[in-house]
């Protein structure tokens, strides 16, 4: 914890030492009490204090979450589903690895196109962008499975329902686990991106970042990217503590 916050004061130090040399004016660099001012300001506005930002945050979380947790829903099972059968993974695997390196970005026109401006286009590219590592992250975790230990339960006769909650899925967790963490840093990627190509009600902080470019107020484009960066250190907290409890048996 210590060393964390050492790692921030650092940054900042850097960050404020680039600002007093005036390698970039504060038109294109804002220095750090400038941004923190212009964070105060966000959390200041709305009734009760705060609210907009509150606003903007709550529903770009709704989104990330809602389209991560359709990714885990559907990328686990199918990233199960390939580690353990061959004959699966041979036949999908190559359409995956396919569609994989097209940017979820790419998808944005026809995301418009079928659920227009609003939540459903946003989730389905987060979704897009989330899916393919926690399904190749739960594909990569069975098949990292020492065979030792599959062989040894079916000397013991044990049932494939056995095998599964004994072997497999405790052996693929850390691998899903990772693939959620990865995915959700992705989710975030994706979704400020695709608030920029434009949102129904004008809600989200990449909405948000978009309008303040507009205006010309550097600072509060860095101060959403904090607002951004804080509410994806309070996930990985979650996230972290999470799977300590889901894989203590390690």
């Amino acid at each position: 914890m210590v060393r964390s916050c050492l790692a921030f004061l650092l940054l900042l130090a850097l960050w404020e030492i680039v600002c007093l040399a005036g390698v970039l004016p504060s038109a294109l660099l804002p220095s750090p009490p400038e941004a923190a001012a212009a964070f105060r300001e966000l959390l200041s506005v709305g009734m009760p204090p705060g609210r907009l930002l509150a606003g903007h945050a709550l529903h770009s979380l709704a989104r990330v979450l809602a389209g991560v947790g359709l990714a885990v829903l559907l990328g686990v099972p199918v990233g199960l589903a390939l580690g353990a059968s061959g004959t699966f993974r041979s036949f999908f695997l190559p359409l995956i690895n396919f569609f994989r390196p097209i940017p979820p970005l790419a998808w944005i026109p026809l995301a418009i196109l079928w659920f227009g401006l609003g939540f459903f286009s946003s989730v389905y590219l987060i979704f897009l962008g989330a899916f393919f590592p926690i399904a190749l992250a739960a594909c990569s975790g069975v098949r990292g499975v020492d065979r030792l230990y599959l062989d040894s339960l079916r000397v013991l006769r044990a049932t494939r329902r056995d095998i599964w909650l004994k072997a497999l899925l405790p052996g693929a967790m850390p691998s899903i686990v990772t693939g959620v963490r990865v995915g959700l840093g992705v989710g975030w990627m994706t979704l400020v991106a695709a608030e920029f190509a434009g949102t129904r009600g004008g809600y989200g902080l990449g909405y948000m970042i978009m309008t303040a470019r507009d205006l010309q107020r550097i600072d509060e484009v860095v101060a959403g990217m904090a607002a951004i960066g804080l509410i994806g250190l309070g996930l990985e907290f979650i996230l972290e503590r999470a799977a300590r409890r889901l894989l203590r048996w390690m």
